[in-house]
C-alpha cells in the first residue's frame, strides 16, 4: 500500500482563499484543478448548448412530427437507475408536450441488455411508430433492423462507446459517436434524453406549438426535471466535469428546496434521510442502490412507477417495495462475496492482470456489485459469470466486469475479441465497467484470453495499490464544521470525495456488529471517534497497533438527534 498526495498549484489554492474559501476547501478544490469560483457555480445557464450535441436537433425534428402527426411512441430504457431516471425525464418531459408515450424496460433475465429483436417483437404488441432508446441501443444493430424490419422508426439516445458497426436508425444522438464534438463525453444517459428534450422545447418554440390553449401557463418548465438527472448521473459513476457538476448542483438543489419529485422524497425518507439536507451521497448511496435493486431482482418498471408518479402515497408504496428489493439484495450478494472470497483464495498470491470468477448458485442481477467487491479486494479487474438463458438459447453466461484505473474494460474485451473470434457472444460497457456474455463451455479459455489480454494493456505499475489523498488535516479542522461543509459540497467519479492522511494514536479499538473497526483515535491531543468499515481480519485492523497511518473521511455522525464529528477509516497501516 502507497499513500500519495495530490498536488496543486499554490496561486490556485491561495485565489480561492482570497476569494473568500475556506482555506481547507480551497487547497481541496486546488488539488481537483479548480482555479477560480466561478468553475464551482452551478447556474444551469452555464450548461453547455443542446446543439453542441450531434443529431440532438435532428432527434427534436423527429420527435416534434410525431407529437404533431399524434404518432405512438415507445420508450425502451436499460435495467439500471440511469436508465430509469433517462425513461422517467422522457417520459415526464414528452407527455408535458403532449405526446402519446409509453414506456418498456427489458427483463435483464429474460431479454437481456439493449434493443433485442426479441424486445423489438415485445415492443411491437405496443403499436408502435417510433422507439427511442434511453441509455442503451447504440450496439443494437440486429434490434434496430428488425424494428426497421417492422415499421418502426428507431431513435437511439445513448453514451456507451460505440462498436465498429452503427445501428441503422433513424437517429443516433451519443456524444461518444464518432463526428461529435460535445465536450462533456462523460455525460450519463440520462444528462443525454435531458439535452434530446431541451432541444425539442426549442424546436416546439420555433414550431409556435406552445400558443394553444393547452399551454395556458406556459413552455413545460424542465429544468424541474434535474432532480431525476442528478441521481441517474451520480448513480451510474461517470466523471463529475463541469456540466454534470452543474447537472447535478441543480438536481440537489431541488431537492433541498423542497421541490423534488415524490419519489425520490419517498425514497429519502424510507431510508431515514431528510430530502431538504440531501447530499451527492444520497444520490449514489440510498436512492441509486434502491431503484437498482428493482433492475437487480425484479422489474424495473417498479422503479420507474417510482419516479413518474406524482402521488405521494403511491411513491411512499414504491420506495417501500424498492426498499424491500434492496434488502433482499444485499442478503444475496453477502452470500455470494463469501463464496467469492473463498475463490479468491484459491488464485495466487499475486493474482493475473485480469480474473474472471462463477459460480453455478451466483444471481445475474448481482454480479456486478460482486465484481466491485471482488475488485476492492484483490486490486484488479474482475469480471463475475452467472448462468443466463441468451434468446432463448440455455448454457450461456452473463459477466458483469469492473476495472482498475489504468485499464479501459471495454477495450480489454474489445482486443479478447479480436484474438479469439466467436469467444464472446456480445459485450459492452464503460473503461471502469462493462457486459458480456460467453458460453459456459468456454469459461476456462475466456478467463486465459482476458488475463492476457489484461496484462497486455494495463502498466505493471498499475497494478500496484495505492491510495490518493489530499494530505495531512491540521487537527483544529477535525471538527463537526468542517464534516458538515464537506459533506454538502458536489463529489462524485473524477471529482472525489476528499480523503486525507494522517499519523493517529489508537487508545482504544474493538468489533462491532461482527465486521466493523470502531476505533478511538488522538492526534495533538484532540480525540475522535473513527469507524473503519468491513475491517474485521485484517492484518493491520486485528493487530492492535499503537499507532496507526491512516486514509479517511470526514464525516457527520448523527444518534439520538446529536450530531458529531467523525473519522471514516479507508485504509490503515501500523506505525513502528
Amino acid at each position: 500500500m502507497k499513500f500519495i498526495t495530490r498536488s496543486y498549484t499554490e496561486s490556485d489554492r491561495a485565489a480561492l482563499v482570497r476569494a473568500g474559501m475556506h482555506p481547507v476547501l480551497a487547497r481541496i478544490y486546488a488539488a481537483r484543478r479548480i482555479g477560480t469560483l466561478a468553475e464551482l457555480e452551478t447556474d444551469p445557464a452555464r450548461l453547455l448548448a443542446p446543439s453542441l450535441l450531434a443529431r440532438a436537433e435532428e432527434a427534436a425534428k423527429l420527435l416534434a412530427d410525431a407529437i404533431k402527426d399524434e404518432k405512438r411512441i415507445l420508450i425502451v430504457a436499460d435495467y439500471d437507475c440511469d436508465g430509469a431516471t433517462a425513461c422517467a425525464v422522457g417520459l415526464r418531459a414528452l407527455r408535458a408536450f403532449g405526446a402519446n408515450v409509453g414506456y418498456l424496460v427489458p427483463n435483464r433475465f429474460e431479454l437481456g441488455y439493449g434493443l433485442t429483436p426479441e424486445l423489438v417483437d415485445l415492443a411491437a404488441k405496443d403499436k408502435p411508430d417510433l422507439i427511442v432508446t434511453v441509455d442503451n441501443g447504440i450496439a443494437s444493430v440486429e434490434g434496430v433492423a428488425h424494428a426497421t424490419s417492422l415499421g418502426i422508426a428507431t431513435l437511439i439516445t445513448d453514451h456507451h462507446l460505440p462498436g465498429a458497426e452503427l445501428p441503422a436508425a433513424a437517429c443516433i444522438v451519443n456524444p461518444n459517436q464518432p463526428g461529435c464534438a460535445f465536450p462533456s463525453k462523460s455525460i450519463a444517459g440520462v444528462g443525454v434524453m435531458f439535452y434530446v428534450m431541451l432541444a425539442l422545447r426549442a424546436e416546439l418554440r420555433h414550431r409556435g406549438a406552445f400558443k394553444g390553449p393547452r399551454f395556458k401557463d406556459g413552455e413545460p418548465n424542465l429544468s424541474a426535471l434535474t432532480d431525476l438527472v442528478a441521481l441517474g448521473t451520480v448513480a451510474d459513476v461517470v466523471a463529475l466535469d463541469a456540466n454534470n457538476r452543474i447537472l447535478v448542483g441543480h438536481g440537489l438543489k431541488r431537492l433541498r428546496d423542497g421541490k423534488g419529485k415524490p419519489g425520490l422524497n419517498a425514497l429519502m425518507q424510507i431510508a431515514g434521510r431528510d430530502p431538504r439536507k440531501a447530499t451527492a451521497f444520497d444520490f449514489g448511496f440510498i436512492m441509486g442502490p434502491r431503484l437498482n435493486a428493482a433492475g437487480r431482482l425484479s422489474d424495473m418498471s417498479l422503479g420507474i412507477e417510482c419516479l413518474i408518479t406524482d402521488d405521494p402515497g403511491r411513491a411512499a408504496n414504491c420506495a417501500r417495495e424498492l426498499d424491500e428489493l434492496n434488502s433482499q439484495r444485499r442478503t444475496i450478494e453477502g452470500g455470494m462475496l463469501e463464496e467469492a472470497l473463498g475463490a479468491v483464495t484459491a488464485l495466487p498470491e499475486t493474482p493475473g492482470a485480469g480474473v474472471a470468477l462463477f459460480h453455478a448458485a451466483w444471481h445475474q442481477g448481482v454480479v456486478g456489485i460482486l465484481a466491485s467487491r471482488i475488485k476492492e479486494k484483490l486490486h484488479r479487474p474482475v469480471i463475475a459469470f452467472a448462468r443466463a438463458t441468451e434468446g432463448g438459447i440455455a448454457g450461456m453466461l452473463r459477466g458483469s466486469g469492473r476495472s482498475i484505473t489504468g485499464l479501459h474494460l471495454r477495450d480489454c474485451l474489445d482486443l479478447v475479441s479480436k484474438r479469439e473470434p466467436g469467444l464472446i457472444v456480445r459485450f459492452g460497457g464503460h473503461a471502469q465497467a462493462a457486459g458480456l456474455t460467453i458460453r459456459e463451455s468456454d469459461l476456462e479459455r475466456f478467463a486465459a484470453a482476458f488475463e492476457s489480454a489484461a496484462g497486455t494493456l494495463i502498466a505493471p505499475a498499475a497494478l500496484n495499490r495505492t491510495v490518493e489523498t489530499d494530505g495531512e488535516l491540521e487537527s483544529a479542522y477535525l471538527t463537526l464544521e468542517v464534516a458538515q461543509m464537506m459533506e454538502n459540497q458536489i463529489w462524485g467519479q473524477g471529482f472525489p470525495q476528499p480523503v486525507f492522511c494522517d499519523t493517529f494514536e489508537v487508545e482504544s479499538q474493538r468489533i462491532v456488529a461482527g465486521k466493523h473497526t470502531k476505533l478511538r483515535l488522538c492526534k495533538d491531543g484532540r480525540r475522535i471517534e473513527a469507524i473503519w468499515f468491513n475491517s474485521a481480519g485484517t492484518p493491520s485492523a486485528a493487530a492492535h497497533q499503537n499507532r496507526i497511518r491512516a486514509a479517511y473521511r470526514l464525516s457527520v455522525n448523527e444518534y439520538n438527534g446529536l450530531k458529531s464529528v467523525q473519522v471514516n477509516v479507508e485504509h490503515a497501516e501500523p506505525v513502528t
